[in-house]
This record gives structure tokens, sequence and C-alpha cells, in this order.
């Protein structure tokens, strides 16, 4: 397992921007893959993008429809730092947002049973 740590939620209004952060350290396996997920007391657990291929050269990323065009996930080796950069945020996009990783390459990269680790959450709020 790893310890995540995630930062950069907040308020902000519809149109605006946030960055997401999701600190990875104490791993004892190296995560390969990472994702970002998102929760509401409406709504399960859903993947929101995703990144595989961590020190690849050749990465992969993966998007829920939602979030095509709009988020960009990355990966800084240096900093073992996921990004999650939200543009033209709505207010759908208001949810509990949740880092999670796995060693592992799962089969379904959006559904959370498949992750191991998983930090402790960063709200995002979009009004308007």
């Amino acid at each position: 397992q790893v310890q995540l740590v995630e930062s950069g939620g907040g308020s902000v209004q519809a149109g605006g921007s946030l960055t997401l952060s999701c600190a990875a350290s104490k791993y004892t396996v190296s995560p390969a893959f990472m994702a970002f997920f998102r929760q509401t007391p409406e709504k399960e657990r859903e993947g929101v993008a995703a990144y595989y291929g961590i020190g690849s050269s050749h990465p992969r990323t993966y998007y829920a429809d939602s979030a095509k065009g709009r988020f960009t996930i990355r990966h800084d080796l240096d900093k073992s730092t996921l990004y999650l950069q939200m543009n033209n945020l709505k207010p759908e996009d208001t949810a509990m947002y949740y880092c999670a990783a796995t060693p592992r390459y799962p089969d379904l990269w959006y559904e959370d049973r498949y992750y191991d680790s998983w930090g402790q959450g960063t709200q995002v709020t979009v009004s308007g």
C-alpha cells in the first residue's frame, strides 16, 4: 500500500479552475496506476480520471465522459505527485475528490474496488 495525501480543493464559481494534488509516500510497492475519484451523498464513488505508467515514457491516461475536454491528469515523478487540472468547472462537479492507487492494472479503472490505497479526500464546491 501507499500513503496518499490530497490537496487543492476549494470553492469556485462555475467556469473556474482548480488543480488537485495527490502526494504519494511510504509505499512498499510502487503504484503503477493512480486515479482520482469523486463522491457525493447522492451518488456512489465514481472514477474521474486515471494515470497508468508512472515513470514510463509512454504513460496512458483515462477520463470519464464528464471529464473529457475539461480535466487533465498528469504525474510528476520527481515529486511523486499526481495532479488533476480541472477547468470550466460546473456545479455538478461538486463532490469530495479522492486519490487512489494500485500496483496492478485494474480491469476497470473507474471502479473503486480495484484500488488498494486511498487518500483522505478534498472537497470541491462549484457554485453558480
